[in-house]
């Protein structure tokens, strides 16, 4: 199995404990305690292609979002392979900040590290400050995200779709395809590392 170091980044509240509850325990918490310093959970997630299955390992570290927990995230940064950045839809000063959080991501994960854009708390209709063209147009000014994947951990709605584009992300840009035996493996190596066969020139990422 293929382990991954993935970390949450955005401004206090804007539900990335949530998130991860919703993905890893399938559960909900109105009133869940805001995070103080750092937490980790683990998940595994399959992807199939062409009825083969690979198995990822998540490794996933959530930060508090206040000010003075900041200083904490560069050196659990160091390394990630990919970075979720979270903003309330009801919060637009969230939008605004996420700004930081990328400087910080680009200067400590790893060069390919992937970037996917959260929108949280769509549910919350009557409360929302960020349209969708607002978030794009604000992104696009940094070159960021080209997506912005909506969800609601409070009805579940897109976050097993969320980690599903991010395993597939990081297959795409970890791992390479096999032709002769048809299993995934680094794209760092010159050969399988399963059935030895040397890599061809028609052995190309996923």
């Amino acid at each position: 199995m293929y382990r991954f170091k993935v970390i949450l980044a955005g401004d206090k509240n804007v539900g990335k404990s949530s998130l991860i509850s919703r993905f890893c325990d399938n559960s909900f918490d109105e009133h869940m305690k805001e995070t103080i310093g750092v937490a980790f959970k683990r998940k595994k997630v399959i992807v199939i292609d062409r009825d083969r299955e690979t198995t990822l390992g998540l490794n996933i570290w959530d930060f508090g979002g206040e000010e003075k927990y900041r200083k904490l995230f560069p050196s659990y940064a160091y390394g990630a392979n990919a970075a979720l950045l979270l903003f309330d839809t009801t919060n637009e000063k969230s939008l605004h900040g996420l700004a930081n959080w990328v400087k910080i991501i680009e200067d400590n994960c790893t060069p390919n590290v992937v970037k996917l854009l959260i929108a949280t708390k769509i549910d919350l209709k009557e409360k929302r400050e960020v349209s969708t063209k607002k978030a794009k147009e604000y992104c696009n000014n940094y070159n960021w995200c080209k997506e912005i994947i909506k969800t609601s951990s409070k009805t579940g709605e897109y976050v097993e779709d969320t980690f599903l584009t991010l395993a597939k992300k990081l297959l795409k840009r970890n791992l390479q395809k096999c032709k002769d035996c048809g299993t995934f493996f680094s794209i760092k190596l010159k050969f399988c590392s399963f059935c030895g066969e040397k890599i061809k020139m028609d052995v190309s990422p996923i």
